[in-house]
């Protein structure tokens, strides 16, 4: 089995995830990513950080940022026990 199939049998909560997107984020844009928190960063980069239930909720999320048409620098999931 592959380390991957072994991730998704031993985690079924939400997971804390950290999108990168390049340029910062509008405000008018906060509402759309609410479930989010929502860090511009001195380097021109905006951080989306938080809990993400499943694999279909990270693609609604990634599918927003395309829709924005913000370019995706990075995809992070955090290991829980290294919070």
């Amino acid at each position: 089995m592959s380390e991957a199939g072994t991730h998704v049998e031993k985690n079924n909560e939400p997971q804390l995830t950290t999108i990168r997107i390049k340029g910062h984020l509008a405000d008018r844009w906060a509402d759309w990513f609410a479930e989010l928190t929502i860090t511009r960063t001195e380097t021109g980069d905006t951080l989306l950080t938080g809990s993400v239930p499943d694999q279909a909720a990270l693609y609604g999320l990634l599918r927003k940022v395309r829709d924005l048409g913000m370019p995706l620098l990075t995809v992070h999931w955090v290991d829980p026990s290294q919070t």
